[in-house]
């Protein structure tokens, strides 16, 4: 007895002792490595793909989990997270690949909730938006980075306002009745962006996704759109404007979710600062012009947020597993949000799907189409609402439905 107990002891001590190296920084090699690891060990339900490589020529990997990895299953969402945006905000790209790895160990244990949430959901996983920023960063370490060393690309530019502002376009169109969805692109876009912001305008118009977190650093908050306040006449980045979408109530339940589930975000005190329930509106904290939340909102049916998630853009890898258990179920949670609101299929009289249709909701001046089997995704609150499908060459049609707290509505 004596001896089997020693055993499982040992056993047991080899299981903290692999679960605490695996807390460490990852370089884009290991990084990879990483990636491909979860993909050997869960084969049936990941796969990995690139959008397209940096600068520098590294790829911009991304890990996707689903019952049937690279297939988009009619009514079934698509969710992504995107780390390390600035490169010299790590704890992001860690937390991914900890997510990675989590789904997949969980999966193969059989947890009901984790296996029912990649059953019905399709979710992409890119740990690093900027894979040369992080090199920089990372040759200092975490002890002596400069507050901005590794922030922008090889080109040094901040990948987070390179986007195109579609924010302007939309503010002035809005006061002559002009487009509150898929507001198009200017005719030069790809001329001004950057290679991994063009990949991911790529990406991004290639998948209809219904719901998103880009993970950042430097504060504790869950920030919302719009990012840029609609008052023009400050020119000033640090001028703060409480600029709310149309889906602002939506907004600020998807942020509390992450902030409530996260195991210190939503007290509000963090890094020197407060926010009241750990959630900004991007404008009312500062406003930045042609950030990737607002873009998202504007060009696709994307509902994005900003997660600022550690004081420290580069922390310590002692840190790393306290951030992790921090974090862990929000991730979680913030993925099942995108099983909220209605969906359902648009057809025609022969049951063929119209892709582009445009889902309207009576009293949200914020459209969404449908993808091009024909199935939409509409996140909404809990309540009753008067939802309109339209396409050019039919007859639009309008019906009511109540949305309950639980699984979405199927219209």
């Amino acid at each position: 007895m004596a001896g089997w107990l020693r055993s499982l002891l040992g056993a047991l001590l080899l299981l903290e002792v692999a679960a605490a190296l695996s807390f460490l920084h990852h370089r884009y090699e290991e990084m990879v490595q990483a990636l491909f690891h979860v993909q050997s060990q869960c084969p049936y339900v990941t796969r990995i793909y690139s959008i397209g490589r940096s600068v520098e020529g590294r790829h911009l990997y991304v890990l996707e989990f689903s019952d049937y990895p690279g297939i988009h299953e009619p009514l079934e969402p698509e969710f992504k997270y995107v780390g390390n945006m600035h490169g010299n905000e790590v704890l992001g790209r860690e937390l991914l690949l900890q997510l990675s790895e989590f789904l997949c160990e969980e999966y193969r244990r059989g947890n009901e909730r984790i296996t029912r949430l990649i059953h019905d959901t399709r979710i992409h996983i890119m740990p690093s938006m900027n894979p040369d920023g992080y090199e920089v960063a990372a040759k200092q370490g975490p002890d002596s980075n400069g507050y901005l060393t590794g922030r922008n690309n090889a080109n040094g530019v901040d990948l987070n306002r390179n986007f195109p502002d579609l924010n302007t376009f939309m503010y002035y169109s809005g006061e002559i009745s002009g487009p509150n969805h898929h507001i198009p692109l200017p005719n030069n876009w790809k001329s001004q962006v950057e290679p991994e912001t063009l990949a991911v305008i790529q990406w991004i118009s290639s998948y209809n996704f219904v719901l998103s977190a880009n993970l950042h650093g430097g504060a504790v908050v869950a920030n919302y759109p719009y990012d840029k306040s609609q008052d023009q006449r400050f020119r000033s980045h640090r001028r703060t404007v409480n600029t709310p979408t149309p889906d602002d109530k939506l907004f600020q339940k998807l942020a509390k979710t992450y902030s409530y589930a996260h195991g210190w975000m939503h007290r509000g005190w963090n890094c020197g600062d407060y926010f009241a329930d750990g959630i900004t509106n991007g404008a009312s904290w500062y406003s930045l012009s042609k950030g990737m939340q607002d873009f998202n909102y504007l060009y696709t049916n994307c509902f994005e947020i900003t997660l600022e998630l550690s004081c420290n853009k580069f922390p310590p890898e002692e840190d790393l597993e306290r951030q992790w258990m921090a974090n862990r179920e929000a991730l979680v949670a913030f993925i099942e949000e995108v099983h909220q609101g209605i969906k359902g299929m648009v057809s025609d009289e022969n049951n063929n799907g119209i892709a582009g249709a445009v889902i309207s909701v009576q009293g949200i001046s914020h459209d969404i189409t449908s993808g091009d089997m024909g199935d939409y995704f509409r996140l909404l609150l809990p309540g009753t609402y008067t939802v309109t499908a339209s396409a050019e060459g039919y007859q639009p049609q309008t019906v009511t439905t109540t949305v309950g707290p639980a699984a979405p509505s199927l219209v």
